[in-house]
Formats: C-alpha cells, sequence, structure tokens
C-alpha cells in the first residue's frame, strides 16, 4: 500500500480533474492563474510537489518521477484526468500518458522537453556568479521583467546548494536520453499543444515535431511568448485552454477523485 504521507499536494475546486506539472526550477507559482481561474468554471485542480530533490541519488530521474505521478494518481483514486505538463512536466505527462491509459484522458503540453530542448545551463559554468544566474533566467522569458527578483533567488539558491544542483543535472540528463520520438505515435489521447512562439529552450520546431507525430493533437502558438505561457501571457493561455477543453465533453467523462 502506498503511503499518503509521501506526497504533497494542493487542491482546489470540484469537478474534472486538471493536474498540474511543473518543471525543473518550477513550483505552484508557475501555475498560479490557472489555480485562480479553473475552480471557479467547474474543475478539480490539483497541484502536486515534484520530489526533484527528495529521492536517492541513484534513482533520481524522469521515469521514477513519472513512476511517483502514477502512484500519486492511483492513491487519491482518481482517474480521467487532465495532465497540463511546463518543460519537465509535459515531458512526464506524456510518459504517464503513454503507460497508463486508464488515468489519463487528455494532455495539455507547454514548453515541453521529450523531443529535444536546448540548455538553460545546466552545466552551470559560473553558478556563483549572480548577474550571470539572473540572465539565464531572463532568457527563459520573451519578456526578461518575467524573470523577477524573487524568481532568479530562487534559481540562484538552487544551482548553489549541493544536493539541489546534483539531483538537477541528473534529472536534465535522463530528460535528454529519454527521447520520445518513438513514443508518441501510441499516445492516442487528445492532446493540446500551447507554445510560445519566442521559446528559445524548446524552439517552435518542437512543437511542430510534437503536433506531426501525436496522432491527436492541436498546435496553438502564442506571440511574444517564451518558454513558460502560462506566466507570461496567463490570460491568452487560460483562454486557449478553457476553449478547447470545453470542446472535450469532460461531463460525461467517468472518474472518481477521493480528495
Amino acid at each position: 500500500m502506498l503511503n499518503q504521507k509521501k506526497f504533497s499536494y494542493i487542491t482546489k475546486g470540484y469537478g474534472h480533474p486538471l493536474i498540474l506539472l511543473h518543471g525543473l526550477m518550477g513550483g505552484l507559482s508557475n501555475f498560479k492563474y490557472i489555480l485562480d481561474f479553473f475552480p471557479k468554471k467547474g474543475y478539480k485542480v490539483i497541484f502536486p510537489s515534484l520530489p526533484l530533490y527528495k529521492m536517492p541519488l541513484l534513482l533520481t530521474n524522469i521515469s521514477n518521477l513519472s513512476k511517483y505521478i502514477m502512484e500519486f494518481l492511483v492513491r487519491i483514486k482518481v482517474r480521467k484526468v487532465t495532465l497540463i505538463g511546463n518543460s519537465l512536466g509535459g515531458h512526464v505527462a506524456l510518459i504517464v500518458a503513454k503507460k497508463r491509459l486508464d488515468l489519463v484522458h487528455s494532455v495539455v503540453l507547454t514548453g515541453s522537453s521529450g523531443l529535444f530542448e536546448k540548455s538553460i545551463g545546466y552545466n552551470f559554468p559560473k553558478r556563483e556568479n549572480y548577474e550571470y544566474i539572473k540572465k539565464k533566467s531572463q532568457e527563459v522569458f520573451y519578456d526578461p521583467k518575467i524573470a523577477t527578483k524573487e524568481l532568479v533567488d530562487e534559481v540562484f539558491n538552487i544551482v548553489n546548494d549541493k544536493k539541489k544542483v546534483i539531483r538537477t543535472l541528473y534529472l536534465a540528463k535522463s530528460s535528454i536520453k529519454y527521447n520520445m520520438s518513438r513514443d508518441l505515435s501510441m499516445i492516442t489521447q487528445p492532446i493540446c499543444l500551447i507554445w510560445g512562439k519566442q521559446d528559445h529552450v524548446t524552439p517552435p520546431e518542437v512543437a511542430r515535431l510534437f503536433h506531426r507525430l501525436l496522432p491527436k493533437s492541436e498546435l496553438y502558438w502564442i506571440d511574444k511568448c517564451g518558454h513558460v505561457p502560462m506566466m507570461e501571457h496567463p490570460e491568452i493561455f487560460i483562454k486557449i485552454l478553457e476553449d478547447w477543453l470545453s470542446k472535450l465533453n469532460l461531463n460525461n467523462e467517468n472518474y472518481f477523485c477521493k480528495i
């Protein structure tokens, strides 16, 4: 039996479950607007905190993160969910969707890894240089002002924490190694791709390749937008997502959620 105490999560609202999956160095703040909006529209929004820095080092990889989410969904007795993943979280969502068709109704990917991503400093050659970390953090966005001092401080603290930075490197390398180009044709759930036109981490050609390889995918673009669209253009992102979800007949899906 799984131990519920191992899971850390936030839940809000009632209705069809939306599971939010953050990326490396991501967190709840990435999904603030989704968490505020969708519970008012008849959805249950669930944010599990991924144990990026809590797994044993040799088990710190994207496969085990995906197992963690599958265990989490089973533990809270939920099925036919919509997974919403950014960056590494999108990669996790794809693995879970492939392996557990019974748990996953649909998937939303934004700036997802899984095919190709450009390094945003995984080797951290100047990790003690605050201005360097600030510049790298700003490069994630089209508008550098989105990288607030609070966000930069958080990244700076992570990359200067030896245990955290080692696990970040392990996860980044495992993500690159776990290429899903041969798996995507087997993922048959509806997929919504929401991409920043100026994403330099997972560039537009990555979105187009996802769209071509995923059988039931739809691709939407947001202009003047980088790697984290739900932070940079939350109103546009939410509009696209709400319209797409409305087409899925989610009220007719049979799901149960314990929490």
